[in-house]
């Protein structure tokens, strides 16, 4: 018999969040900054789960051992930590998850490769109908996804077996991180999926059409 989802673990940018307004803003001022004319909306969205290495490929073409590429990539990161907040909110239905979960007193976490200096100032800006009882950063464990560390140190501040967890994430690290730590996985299909990414192929357990359709699994 599979046991009841008795916690919650969610990663947050496309996720528990919708943040790539602001890191779409960021990207665009940094190649405003550069000399360069800025991208629509809709190519940058899809990149946004992969981190500023991943936005300043696409704004400029660049690898990351080019010259210039860091330079590029500190100042997209302070004008996003500047402005981290500005439009930046929780996914449509997410905030009735949320309280819900709060309600039944199920315990939730958040797990994100986002750095914690980036991570905790979003946290304590985003409006939210309840806080999450641990967040785990990129840089609070010793490995980030896909390894399954930092999922297994939520499970074990949270109290709960991995095999009582459900992780929900919009990238393939994500999938196989829940997978190799011993959780279900749902993956956000509203999140930010490339074009040539294969979700259905992920293995997930759970596939999330919206936020609301995790109500279901409590």
């Amino acid at each position: 018999m599979t046991p009841p989802v008795k916690c919650m673990l969610f990663d947050l940018d496309g996720t528990l969040a919708d943040t790539a307004p602001d890191l779409a803003n960021a990207l665009n001022a940094t190649l405003e900054h550069f000399g360069r004319p800025p991208l629509a909306f809709e190519k940058i969205r899809p990149v946004v789960s992969h981190g500023g290495i991943a936005l300043i490929s696409l704004g400029f073409g660049m690898h990351p051992d080019d010259p210039g590429f860091e330079a590029r990539r500190q100042h997209l990161l302070q004008v996003y930590l500047d402005n981290i907040c500005q439009n930046t909110r929780l996914f449509p239905g997410m905030d009735e998850v949320l309280q819900t979960l709060h309600e039944k007193n199920i315990p939730w976490g958040i797990v994100t490769n986002k750095p914690a200096w980036l991570t905790d100032p979003l946290m304590a800006a985003l409006p939210m109908p309840c806080r999450t009882q641990v967040v785990v950063s990129g840089d609070t464990c010793a490995h980030r996804k896909p390894h399954p560390q930092p999922l297994l140190y939520a499970s074990q501040l949270l109290h709960t077996p991995p095999e009582q967890c459900l992780y929900i994430g919009d990238a393939q690290r994500d999938i196989q991180a829940g997978k190799a730590a011993g959780m279900r996985t749902a993956c956000a299909l509203f999140g930010y999926i490339q074009q040539q990414d294969q979700p259905l192929q992920w293995q997930a357990d759970f596939h999330l059409q919206q936020p609301g359709d995790l109500l279901a699994l409590m």
